[in-house]
């Protein structure tokens, strides 16, 4: 099984100092940029690449203890038998002393790294900008209680019917697009 894992950290808890304003014909939907700030959390991730199911876990922070809870989540909730083989960032949390322990220990779990600054292949980013547009971004959040139960709630949703992603080009037609880019990159500085 291939998950791709890492943690959205600091969520806060907002409530907007007014409610929203509904569309109108002609209006886009209004909001105050005030708002109260009432905690935060920080949501662990792992996305089922195969089938797009998540599994979730929230903590108050995000350091290698937090990691290693939501790591034993993980291998609770996968079946015995299936090698776990988890795509993550070059977080230092991902590689500390005590998370290469719990690999030794737990030889069905395999580490991949993405290079560094390149995040945005770990396919749970994409996921979490999936959460943050259809939930949090318009969210009021009194308490971080209620934040984490409206992250659950996505969470149980989005899990009714997962979906995964699937890159929608070619091998070929990336590469073209990147020579297309340096070409025109080379071509613009050469021109100062």
């Amino acid at each position: 099984m291939v998950l791709s894992v890492d943690e959205k950290s600091q969520i806060q808890a907002l409530s907007r100092t007014q409610p929203l304003l509904p569309l109108r014909l002609g209006q886009a939907e209004r909001r105050t940029p005030e708002s109260k700030r009432h905690g935060t959390t920080t949501l662990f991730a792992a996305l089922n690449v195969a089938t797009g199911k998540i599994i979730g876990d929230m903590h108050k922070r995000h350091r290698t203890e937090e990691f290693l809870n939501f790591l034993r989540l993980i291998n609770s909730n996968i079946e015995a038998g299936l090698d776990i083989h988890v795509i993550a960032d070059n977080y230092a949390t991902h590689k500390s002393p005590r998370v290469q322990a719990f690999i030794v220990k737990n030889p069905r779990f395999h580490i991949h790294f993405v290079p560094t600054h390149s995040s945005w292949l770990n396919q749970i980013e994409g996921w979490f900008a999936i959460l943050t547009e259809k939930q949090l971004k318009r969210g009021s959040h009194t308490s971080v209680a209620k934040l984490e139960a409206s992250i659950n709630e996505f969470i149980a949703t989005y899990g009714a019917d997962p979906k995964p992603f699937r890159w929608v080009k070619t091998v070929d037609e990336i590469r073209a697009n990147i020579a297309r880019f340096c070409k025109e990159t080379l071509a613009t500085t050469s021109d100062i």
